[in-house]
C-alpha cells in the first residue's frame, strides 16, 4: 500500500496524487493512458534540480576548505544513479512503482536507472506537496547521510566533466563510439570524448555507458589535473 511508502519516507502527503504520479514510469503511462506526460518524467526533471541544489549547498557549508572541483565530484557521487538506487532500496520504492507490462517482465523494479529516477520524482512530489522543507527532509534523511569525504566510489564523471567544461561559454562535449569488440555475452566498447571536436579522452568498458564514464574520467585527468 502507498501508505507503507509514506511511512518509510516519513512524510504524509496532503495530495496523494502527487506521490502516485511520482511512481508512474513512462511505460505505464504510455500503456494505460497513451500519454507520456502523465508519467513521472516531469517530476524527475524538477527533482533532479532540487536535489542538486540542496546537496551543493550542504557541501559548500560543510567543507569550506575544499576546492570547487572536489565539491563537484563529491556532489556527483552523492546524486549518481548508484547512490539514488540505494536510497530506493532503503525505502522499498521498487515495490510501489507503476510499470508497463514489458518493463515489469524485464525486471524494471530492480533496474537502477528506473529506481534513481523515481527517487528524484518523489523529491519533487514532496516539494510540490509540502514545499522546500518537505523536500529537504527527504534529502537530509536519505541522501546527506552518505558523504564521500575520502574515497569516491560512484563518481558520475560525465556530469562532473560537463559542469567543469560549462564554466566557459560555447563548449560542446560529444561522446563517440569508435570500437565494439567481442561476442554478445562479452562485449567491450571504446568511446572517445571530444571537446569542441578535439579528442580529450578515451575510455573502454563492458557497456557504452561504462566506456563513456571511463572516457570522461580520462578527460578530467587531462583537462583538470588539479581537480
Amino acid at each position: 500500500m502507498i501508505s507503507d511508502l509514506e511511512a518509510a519516507i516519513g512524510y504524509r502527503f496532503r495530495n496523494i496524487t502527487l506521490l502516485q504520479n511520482a511512481l508512474a514510469h513512462s511505460s505505464y503511462a504510455n500503456e494505460r493512458w497513451h500519454d507520456s506526460l502523465k508519467s513521472n518524467e516531469r517530476l524527475e526533471f524538477l527533482g533532479d534540480s532540487i536535489l542538486g541544489m540542496v546537496v551543493a549547498e550542504f557541501l559548500y557549508r560543510k567543507f569550506p576548505d575544499r576546492p570547487e572541483g572536489e565539491l563537484t565530484r563529491m556532489r556527483a557521487d552523492m546524486v549518481c544513479e548508484t547512490s539514488l538506487a540505494r536510497v530506493a532500496d532503503q525505502i522499498g520504492l521498487g515495490a510501489h512503482l507503476l510499470l508497463g507490462h514489458g518493463e515489469e517482465q524485464g525486471g524494471g523494479r530492480g533496474r537502477a536507472s528506473i529506481l534513481a529516477d523515481a527517487v528524484e520524482s518523489v523529491i519533487a512530489a514532496s516539494f510540490l506537496d509540502g514545499g522546500m522543507e518537505a523536500a529537504r527532509q527527504f534529502i537530509d534523511r536519505f541522501v546527506l547521510c552518505y558523504v564521500p569525504e575520502k574515497r569516491l566510489v560512484n563518481v558520475d564523471y560525465k556530469t562532473a566533466l560537463q559542469e567543469l567544461v560549462q564554466q566557459k561559454k560555447d563548449q560542446t562535449l560529444l561522446y563517440q563510439l569508435v570500437a565494439e569488440e567481442g561476442p554478445d555475452h562479452d562485449k567491450h566498447f571504446t568511446v572517445e570524448v571530444r571537446l569542441n571536436d578535439r579528442v580529450v579522452g578515451c575510455g573502454t568498458g563492458t557497456s557504452k555507458k561504462r566506456a563513456e564514464q571511463d572516457a570522461a574520467r580520462a578527460a578530467m585527468e587531462s583537462l583538470f589535473p588539479g581537480k
